[in-house]
């Protein structure tokens, strides 16, 4: 009997351990499954867009409605992917972070491609060309010109920004005072309150927010100085496969004229690059 209950014993302590055996295959085989990047974005049904506002890119209109060339050239790229876009306002110097956190899927807002940022993520065909100018108030227009007259002027720019590169780089700003602000848009609105006398900022911004009809009627694009001419692409994670389906989606765009349509509603037709 004894010898009976423990043949029993064994041979139920041996079904139990197959048993969990069992489970566990099971759950490292579901953990070990791997789910590309194209298929967390749509079996979520949207792409998260990180964006800054500004126009001509993201912003709102008089009428509250969010509009803008990036808005609505996102919007058509996710219905050919078949997802909602949905925005996410972020703040410009934690994009990277953002993104590889997934609280973002991509940084979608006239985003200068440059070697850095494509080693450290996937960028998509470059769009539009860009480059970066000097704004200043409209009765300084003639009074910086050269790198002499820069001495103590104190100058903003967007953090992490193309801008930021421009005046830590070039000579033309070494005797400059600059400062750091949070956007471009605050760029702006510190040079029209005076207390910066210049800013750098993207050359379609100054398309968009300033010159007459604007809320920046007094401001102007110092003519003779640009800088860094600079092209613009959509980021997404590290090795994403999103990224090739938004390539074969701009291109669609593009052969069918919606992408110059989209640009023409925003005066920026003479600035797509992509074919």
């Amino acid at each position: 009997m004894k010898k009976l209950l423990a043949v029993l014993l064994a041979a139920l302590m041996l079904f139990a351990f197959a048993a969990c055996g069992g489970d566990k295959t099971e759950t490292n085989t579901d953990a070990d499954t791997v789910v590309s990047d194209l298929d967390y974005v749509k079996n979520n049904g949207k792409l998260i867009i990180g964006y800054t506002e500004f126009a001509p890119m993201n912003y709102y209109d008089a009428e509250g409605n969010f509009v803008g060339f990036e808005t609505d050239f996102a919007k058509a790229i996710c219905a050919e992917l078949g997802v909602e876009a949905e925005f996410q306002l972020i703040k410009w110097s934690a994009k990277e972070t953002e993104l590889a956190s997934k609280n973002i899927d991509c940084i979608w807002n006239g985003m200068t491609i440059t070697p850095e940022r494509a080693e450290a993520m996937s960028i998509s065909t470059p769009y539009m060309a860009n480059k970066q100018v000097l704004v200043v108030r409209a009765e300084d227009a003639e009074k910086y010109t050269t790198a002499e007259a820069m001495k103590g002027v104190a100058v903003v720019a967007e953090q992490e920004s193309a801008g930021e590169e421009v005046i830590t780089t070039d000579a033309f700003f070494a005797d400059a005072e600059y400062t750091a602000v949070v956007d471009m848009a605050t760029a702006l609105k510190e040079v029209k309150a005076m207390t910066a006398d210049a800013c750098v900022v993207d050359y379609v911004i100054s398309i968009g927010m300033i010159g007459e009809g604007t809320d920046y009627a007094d401001l102007v694009v110092v003519d003779a100085m640009s800088f860094a001419d600079e092209q613009y692409g959509i980021a997404f994670r590290k090795d994403s496969d999103v990224t090739a389906a938004v390539n074969a989606a701009i291109t669609k765009l593009v052969e069918d004229g919606t992408l110059a349509e989209i640009a023409a509603d925003y005066k920026l037709a003479e600035q797509i690059i992509a074919k």
